[in-house]
């Protein structure tokens, strides 16, 4: 490809653009307001795609190489029957009932180790030693065990956000003090009253912590388990269906629809946890 545009039309308007969208960017940064944290991240990412855009058009790039954002757009638009049943397939059937699986049992497996020292000495190192374990090694095995549709897929994700969810939370039972404790057990409270009233809201950061990094684990171990072995609609299996066919349009159109749902999961975690853990000083401003 020369470094020459073979149409710098595109190109010197794309900057034009980019350059506008840039400056509300920076004068917008500093100022506060809930709907300025919106807008900032909204005109910084159209200010990337339409840099995108400008630069494949003035480079004229096969779009076997990298479409176009506004062909990616065009893709979306032509095939969402398509992409909705993958979505279902993928996201509703596999990512979001491993998620909510494995954080589960993480939560009750956490409740154990706290109460064992026993568990808490030998599980952690097996938890963390299995969450080392690469998933293009789990899911066939996985896929073999459950088969080929969404509960293999979900079985991975269980895997996969079962140990972080659970040390997140073994640390934040940890995170009340020792005088806060020892208070508690002045006042004659239970393990379950001082669980529910001071040792549990004092992990909600580490918990929402915890829940955030396991969103995106979802996301990607349920997309992954599909490449070993699924029906035949699903995100994954439709990615490595259409790189095999050089449908580069669909594989991105397949892509934006993955990351704009798991940045909607992740921001109505991280709105949830504004609400829970008000009290906490990263939420206050």
């Amino acid at each position: 490809m020369s470094w020459v545009p073979a149409n710098p039309g595109w190109l010197m308007g794309a900057l034009a653009v980019w350059l506008v969208l840039w400056a509300a960017s920076v004068a917008l940064a500093g100022r506060e307001g809930r709907g300025v944290r919106l807008v900032v991240p909204v005109l910084f990412g159209l200010s990337l795609l339409v840099l995108w855009e400008g630069i494949v058009r003035a480079w004229a790039v096969a779009p076997v190489i990298l479409p176009a954002p506004s062909v990616i757009a065009a893709k979306i638009a032509a095939t969402g029957p398509v992409l909705w049943q993958d979505f279902a397939q993928t996201i509703l059937k596999g990512a979001i009932p491993g998620f909510l699986i494995g954080c589960g049992a993480a939560f009750l497996v956490a409740i154990l180790i706290d109460r064992s020292p026993f568990l808490q000495r030998g599980l952690l190192p097996v938890g963390n030693f299995v969450a080392a374990l690469p998933i293009v090694g789990l899911a066939p095995i996985l896929v073999m065990w459950f088969g080929f549709d969404w509960q293999s897929k979900a079985a991975v994700v269980v895997v996969m956000v079962f140990f972080p969810m659970l040390v997140n939370i073994v640390a934040g039972l940890q995170a009340s003090e020792r005088m806060q404790r020892d208070l508690m057990a002045t006042w004659g409270a239970s393990y379950l009253q001082t669980l529910v009233r001071l040792r549990l809201p004092a992990a909600m950061p580490f918990v929402f912590n915890g829940l955030k990094i396991a969103s995106t684990l979802a996301l990607i171990g349920a997309i992954v388990a599909e490449f070993f072995g699924s029906p035949i609609y699903g995100m994954g299996f439709r990615i490595s269906t259409e790189v095999g066919r050089l449908g580069l349009d669909m594989v991105w159109a397949e892509i934006a629809v993955a990351a704009l749902a798991g940045s909607v999961f992740y921001g109505l975690i991280a709105l949830i946890e504004r609400g829970v853990t008000f009290w906490h000083p990263s939420q206050r401003k």
